[in-house]
């Protein structure tokens, strides 16, 4: 079968036609677009140098690759996989294609399968809109409503009962909606769950402690300790627990059209460039939706409503969850892990600053909270750790490979 980018004249790899040696794996991945390769390109006498006659390179990297050609079910399936391994377009030209694309699709029609294989696969299937997901991404926000609302209407020691149980079964209702659905993933995420609880707990409790620890020490409340005194700030939580639903549909509609444009891209350059504008909408669509929801909160719980913080922990918590699902977690567990020491650190140089002689610990703190108040601590922490993951998230969000998979487990 010819392929479709003129491998009529294949180049051929070192060693004869079935030999796979060290100076074959150098020629397979010269094409790495590096600092290494760059510095190849530079001195002619460095530059890889062109197989001898007799071989055919594309068998040789099928061989490499034997288990992603075997399990691939489409063309599109292996151009992403060919990505993740940094094949680029200028490496599929060492192989007579003009990109990992047309590569990918004689890879494709080589591989040994049984009976007739049709000439034109079926496309990706996109991911399915599904009632287990749907209802599950409404229960925590339904469940926080409940819990604010059993709150209010009782007092003493049932108040606490009902904090502590309806806060749980918030818990569980999270833990269920991230499992299924465009939130789910399969990888573990143990560090990221416990920074996350964390950025969610100094939501509900830090601006007060902060504030209180700049006056002198929680016992200086107002109220003097009595019931109700310490100010605990509710409405971003419920918000949070709301976005729940317009956080999981913007993941499917970024997966839905990725996948739609990963079907009809031609390039992975064209693919990333049609990509990156609905990776935005999506995030514009979050973040749009959450301020929608906490004004409304805000406005039904009677408190502030505390746009800056709330919009910042979203947009830092959805990028976090949307990479991920897309496979790539190093990043968001360390940025959560640094926004969360970051906010541990202001509240820990206020304390800090009451041993002799190191009160200019809690300067730089005292200073941002006079200027903008204590919310600047977490508005600050959060905006930049979600400024980060977003200029992340459009170069990694947007490969072919983050968007390969088939029908997914959702």
């Amino acid at each position: 079968m010819t392929a479709a980018g003129g491998t009529d004249h294949p180049m051929t790899a070192p060693g004869g036609p079935e030999v796979w040696d060290e100076r074959a794996e150098e020629w397979l991945t010269a094409g790495a677009e590096g600092p290494e390769d760059q510095a190849a390109l530079a001195d002619p006498l460095d530059r890889p140098r062109p197989p001898r006659a007799g071989a055919d390179p594309v068998k040789a990297l099928m061989h490499r690759h034997h288990d992603l050609c075997a399990r691939a079910v489409d063309p599109l399936e292996i151009a992403a996989g060919l990505e993740a391994h940094g094949i680029t377009d200028r490496t599929a030209a060492r192989f007579r294609h003009r990109d990992v694309f047309s590569l990918a699709e004689e890879m494709y029609a080589r591989v040994p399968r049984d009976g007739d294989a049709p000439d034109d696969p079926a496309p990706v299937a996109p991911p399915r809109v599904r009632a287990d997901w749907v209802l599950l991404t409404l229960l925590p926000g339904a469940l926080g409503t409940a819990t604010l609302a059993a709150v209010r209407l009782t007092h003493g020691q049932t108040r606490l009962i009902a904090a502590a149980v309806g806060a749980l079964a918030v818990l569980l209702a999270l833990r269920a909606a991230l499992s299924r659905g465009p939130l789910s993933t399969a990888h573990t995420t143990r560090p990221t769950a416990t920074w996350t609880g964390w950025l969610l707990g100094y939501a509900l409790l830090g601006d007060g402690l902060l504030r209180a620890a700049l006056t002198g020490g929680p016992d200086t409340l107002p109220g003097g300790g009595a019931e109700g005194s310490w100010p605990l700030t509710t409405a971003p939580l419920l918000a949070l627990a709301l976005s729940c639903a317009p956080a999981a549909w913007c993941a499917h509609l970024l997966a839905v059209r990725a996948r739609r444009t990963l079907s009809s891209s031609r390039a992975l350059a064209d693919f990333a460039t049609s990509v990156q504008p609905l990776l935005l909408a999506a995030f514009a669509a979050y973040v749009g939706a959450l301020a929608a929801l906490t004004a409304a909160t805000a406005a039904a719980l009677d408190e502030p409503a505390a746009y800056p913080a709330t919009l910042t922990l979203g947009a830092l918590l959805f990028l976090a969850r949307l990479l991920t699902v897309h496979g790539f977690t190093h990043a968001p567990a360390l940025v959560l892990t640094a926004t969360a020491a970051a906010e541990a650190t202001a509240l820990a140089s206020v304390f800090g600053a009451r041993l002799p002689g190191c009160a200019w610990l809690a300067a730089p703190t005292r200073a941002l909270a006079d200027a903008w108040g204590p919310a600047a601590v977490p508005v600050l922490a959060c905006g930049a750790a979600a400024l980060a993951l977003l200029l992340h998230a459009s170069r990694t969000l947007t490969r072919a490979s983050a968007h390969a998979a088939g029908e997914d487990r959702w």
